[in-house]
């Protein structure tokens, strides 16, 4: 489903990706750690061209890209087609309605009909647990309840591969947990996601793989209970210990 193959990514001096490989199938649910600062988000938003990689490959599905030639920005959105992503921050347009959120993107870039992408949407904020919420703006919701919506919005476009970027990181503690419910559940229905998060209960209980990542590299990657147990890696043990 996703292949990354000796991918870096280079800001003037800074190397921020150097030399990142994975494979991560269809279905599963892989959990990226690591410090501040140790590209993390950056590989990331090189998955959907946010972030155009330095060289190195990408593939997820059937759409591939290699950056160690040039490669042009026109073909840069038929790797975003594949995934939908949420952000630490809920980007919602302020003037529209959750519904009208999650319109947005079928109506405007798949141009499905106002009808179709209104009875999608409002399946979807009931699939979130918001269906007594779709003509509140923005504004009206708690942070837990936007960031619901930006999944939502996410899902709308049928994306291959969900994106996760410290989904549950602006929130307040108590509405953590429902956004992470509603992660779960993805999970459980065969999404494949790849997940950013400082949130180690839930990659314990919802990740099939378990990587971390410093200064652009992985350091190491394996199965919850075997990383969080039994790291072999000395940079991981450190890691893990400063989280308790």
């Amino acid at each position: 489903m996703i292949s990354i193959t000796d991918l870096h990514k280079q800001f003037a001096q800074l190397k921020v990706l150097r030399g990142i490989s994975l494979n991560v199938a269809k279905g599963k649910v892989v959990v990226i750690i690591g410090p501040s600062g140790s590209g993390k988000t950056t590989l990331l938003r090189c998955l959907n061209a946010l972030e155009v990689p330095t060289s190195g490959s990408v593939q997820i599905g059937d759409v591939r890209l290699d950056f160690s030639k040039k490669v042009e920005r026109s073909s840069l959105p038929s790797l975003r087609k594949q995934t939908g992503m949420v952000f630490q921050s809920y980007n919602l347009f302020p003037h529209m309605t959750a519904l009208e959120n999650v319109m947005e993107g079928p109506v405007t870039v798949k141009k499905i009909s106002k009808e179709k992408a209104k009875e999608k949407a409002s399946s979807l904020l009931v699939k979130v647990g918001l269906g007594d919420k779709l003509d509140h703006y923005p504004a009206q919701l708690s942070g837990g309840q936007q960031q619901r919506v930006g999944i939502a919005r996410a899902l709308a476009m049928d994306p291959q591969v969900m994106l996760f970027d410290e989904p549950t990181s602006a929130l307040d503690p108590e509405l953590v947990g429902e956004v992470l419910k509603v992660m779960k559940e993805l999970a459980q229905e065969g999404m494949t996601m790849v997940v950013v998060t400082h949130e180690m209960g839930f990659a314990r209980e919802v990740a099939d793989e378990v990587i971390f990542m410093d200064q652009g590299i992985i350091v190491e990657h394996g199965t919850p209970q075997q990383l969080f147990t039994q790291p072999r890696e000395e940079r991981t043990r450190q890691f893990l210990q400063h989280l308790k």
